[in-house]
């Protein structure tokens, strides 16, 4: 894994880049903890479909903005907002999103997912675009090739949508506990095979510019009871403002607001 990923020179070279120790053990412990419940309800398929979108011999939940205090805190953690300021905000109107959420525990036996990148899910700008989305994978244990570190595939955000990876231009990550790998939303990734005894855990966690629908609907993901007691900062980052004139609401539009101002600017 290449660290550094607080600047953004590296991501735009290649589409992704690690940064060593940024969630401490305590934490990552916390988050287990809490994570726990759910996870142990998750059923896990057996077979073995090497086509599945979402392999088998995996655990996944989502909607932990609402499940994780821990989650919470890396959602606003310094060093994914300064690669969005970089990467997103250029593209929308001064407000990026929380886009997704998801826990992911990869066990033995499940085969590599098939690539895909986070912006399959808006497809209506032609590859390669500008940067609508930003992803973030928090590795809760170690990843290794044999566990099924994620696979990215370097450069292909520059790529038309046409073109297949050469084997040989697919990387497997390797990181340690506590590390966050980053990518752009236009390059090519999946997880990998699990050829491991292990099980391989890590939190992804995306970002998207405002102006479009969120993957994950965190206006219900997030009950009203949990969001009266969340910063206004989180509540910004999961949904709850304007991004221009889109989102407007009773609760959000006045004068001084930026939705109100935009207005009056426009038509003066």
């Amino acid at each position: 894994m290449r660290g550094g990923a607080g600047g953004g020179g590296g991501v735009a070279a290649g589409g992704g880049r690690g940064a060593a120790g940024v969630a401490p053990p305590a934490e990552r412990e916390r988050l287990r903890t809490d994570l726990a419940p759910y996870m142990a309800r998750t059923r896990v398929e057996e077979g073995n479909d090497p086509e599945a979108f979402l392999p088998s011999h995996t655990r996944r939940i989502i909607s932990l903005v609402r499940r994780s205090e821990v989650v919470r805190d890396w959602v606003m953690h310094p060093m994914p907002r300064r690669l969005c300021n970089h990467f997103l905000q250029p593209n929308c109107d001064d407000r990026y999103q929380l886009h997704l959420t998801s826990a992911l525990e990869v066990g033995p036996g499940a085969h590599a997912q098939l690539l895909h990148r986070e912006e399959d899910t808006l497809p209506y700008f032609p590859l390669p675009r500008p940067n609508l989305v930003l992803a973030t994978m928090w590795a809760v244990s170690d990843f290794t090739v044999e566990n099924g570190g994620t696979l990215l595939v370097p450069g292909s955000h520059r790529w038309a949508k046409e073109r297949r990876p050469r084997e040989d231009e697919i990387a497997a990550t390797e990181m340690e506990a506590g590390s966050v790998l980053v990518w752009l939303g236009g390059t090519l990734h999946g997880a990998g095979a699990n050829v491991s005894d292990n099980w391989r855990y890590g939190v992804i966690l995306t970002y998207s510019v405002g102006w479009v629908r969120q993957e994950e609907n965190q206006a219900l993901a997030v009950p009203d009871q949990l969001a009266r007691e969340l910063s206004k900062d989180l509540l910004d980052m999961i949904g709850h403002t304007t991004n221009g004139l889109l989102g407007l609401s009773d609760r959000g539009f006045g004068k001084g607001t930026p939705a109100y101002d935009g207005i009056v600017e426009m038509n003066q």
